[in-house]
C-alpha cells in the first residue's frame, strides 16, 4: 500500500505539449502542474526533436535576447535548410515559467518549424512524431523526494542567463497525451515528371525573357 501511494503522489505531476497554428511554422507549448511544492526550484522540459522538426537557432536567439523564451539547443548549430532525409534529431532544454495565480503551473513556448520530405506514393503527407518530454528540476536551495525524483545527467545550469552548474533531478510523470502527430504536406511520387516539366518550362521561359531584356536595355 506504501509503494502505491507514492507511485500515485509522484504520477501527480501532468504535463501538456501542444502544436498551435497550421502549416509549416509552428509554436510548441509546454504546461505543467507539479504534484508537489517547487518554490524556488527552476522547471525544465526536456524535449527531443525528431530530424522532421527543427527550432532556429537565430530566431531562438532573438526571442531570448527579447527575454520572451528561455532554452538551451543541442546541438547548437542547426542547418535549417536540411530537409528530413538528411537531418539528425536535436534536444531542447525549455525553461518554464511559473503561470500568474497558480504556485505549481509553469508554461513555456518555443517556435518549431517542420522540415520538407521526400515526395510519398500515393499520401499527400507525412506523420512527425514528437514524443512525450522529460520533465527536469533543479532546486539549488531544497531538498526533492527521494521517491519521486532522482538525479539526471544534464550538462547545463540551472537556467539560461547563468552559467554556474546545478543538480538537476526527473521524475515521472503522467502526460496528457503519449506522443504529439505532426502532420506535413508533400508531394505526390507520380506528380514528379509534370512538375519537372512545368519547372524546366517555367526556367526556359525566365531565361529568355531576362535575356531579351538585356538585349534591348543591356549595354555591352
Amino acid at each position: 500500500c506504501v509503494t502505491l501511494d507514492v507511485q500515485a503522489a509522484c504520477q501527480d505531476t501532468t504535463v501538456t505539449q501542444e502544436l498551435l497554428k497550421e502549416g509549416f511554422h509552428r509554436d510548441l507549448l509546454v504546461k505543467v502542474e507539479l504534484g508537489e511544492d517547487a518554490g524556488g526550484c527552476a522547471v525544465a522540459a526536456r524535449v527531443r526533436l525528431p530530424p522532421g522538426i527543427y527550432v532556429d537557432p537565430y530566431e531562438l536567439a532573438t526571442l531570448q535576447q527579447q527575454n520572451l523564451t528561455k532554452a538551451v539547443l543541442f546541438p547548437d548549430v542547426v542547418d535549417v535548410e536540411a530537409p528530413e532525409y538528411l537531418a539528425g534529431g536535436l534536444v531542447l532544454l525549455l525553461f518554464l515559467e511559473q503561470e500568474p495565480r497558480c504556485s505549481r503551473c509553469r508554461r513555456a513556448a518555443v517556435p518549431v518549424h517542420a522540415r520538407y520530405h521526400r515526395p510519398a506514393q500515393g499520401a499527400h503527407e507525412a506523420l512527425v512524431l514528437l514524443e512525450s518530454l522529460e520533465l527536469l528540476l533543479c532546486c539549488c536551495h531544497g531538498h526533492l523526494s527521494a521517491e519521486c525524483w532522482e538525479p539526471a545527467e544534464v550538462d547545463t545550469p540551472c537556467s539560461s542567463d547563468t552559467t554556474s552548474p546545478c543538480q538537476w533531478h526527473r521524475t515521472k510523470h503522467r502526460p496528457a497525451y503519449e506522443e504529439l502527430v505532426l502532420r506535413v504536406p508533400v508531394g505526390l511520387r507520380e506528380h514528379n515528371s509534370l512538375v519537372c516539366a512545368l519547372t524546366l518550362l517555367t526556367t526556359g521561359l525566365c531565361s529568355g525573357l531576362i535575356l531579351a531584356a538585356a538585349c534591348k536595355y543591356g549595354h555591352f
